[in-house]
């Protein structure tokens, strides 16, 4: 029996809450049972100087976990004078996956940075702070148009992710931590609204695993992705 009775298809309880930040262009607090991460969106009008005079803007993305997110406190990393490997990681995943569902053209030659800050970790962390970003990234997007700083809606598709793993020997959606670190695979997916994936990853942790288990979690991760933009749409709606 999973935690909390879930069934092996079941996302955790996925709560998302808008504008959650009085300065940030576009933010939210989203939560994946307990995992709890922190979006900000905000809009600078420099872009990388690789960039520059091309026309076209930048979508990029910060990611940390703050000291008490687990059950020992951890050290900053600002503090260590560099960032870990999975951080770095982690971050560049969101990076592109926002990027994937954004026309850079149309937001001209301004970035927008989202920044993901894990208050709570209980497994999932990258797939919520992709999930959630893309929530606090449209938020900005529209804030942008209406305040007419760029002319055209640069958003091009929805964009969520959710992990799958092989868990006594059975496939199982959006792994707690509890489940993850004892999981014989682990897989992350990144879907976009129509069905397009932007990066899949699978792991054996303890094993080795078979196509058709591979199979089974890639259609988990579609079913979990699909939920989960249904409710990226039903809370921006809301926004107005």
């Amino acid at each position: 029996m999973r935690p909390n009775n879930r069934s092996k298809d079941s996302l955790r309880e996925i709560k998302i809450e808008i504008n959650v930040s009085d300065y940030a262009e576009g933010s939210c607090l989203i939560s994946y049972g307990k995992t709890k991460v922190l979006c900000t969106a905000s809009l600078d009008e420099f872009v990388p100087p690789f960039l520059r005079n091309t026309g076209k803007g930048w979508v990029t993305a910060e990611y940390g976990m703050l000291p008490r997110s687990t059950h020992t406190r951890m050290p900053r990393e600002a503090a260590k004078g560099k960032q870990s490997g999975r951080t770095v990681e982690i971050q560049r995943l969101i990076g592109r996956s926002l990027r994937a569902v954004i026309d850079l053209k149309k937001l001209g030659e301004k970035q927008i940075i989202v920044d993901c800050d894990v208050i709570n970790a209980d497994g999932g962390t990258r797939t919520a702070s992709i999930t959630g970003g893309f929530v606090a990234l449209y938020l900005a997007c529209k804030h942008m148009e209406k305040k007419r700083q760029i002319k055209e809606f640069p958003i091009t598709n929805f964009v969520a992710a959710v992990s799958a793993g092989i868990h006594n020997n059975a496939a199982i959606l959006d792994l707690e931590y509890e489940e993850d670190s004892d999981a014989e695979v682990d897989a992350n997916f990144v879907i976009t609204g129509n069905g397009k994936m932007v990066e899949l990853g699978f792991t054996g942790e303890e094993s080795s695993f078979t196509e058709e288990q591979m199979n089974q979690m890639l259609a988990l991760g579609k079913k979990g992705v699909a939920e989960l933009i249904e409710m990226q749409k039903n809370v921006i709606s809301h926004n107005g």
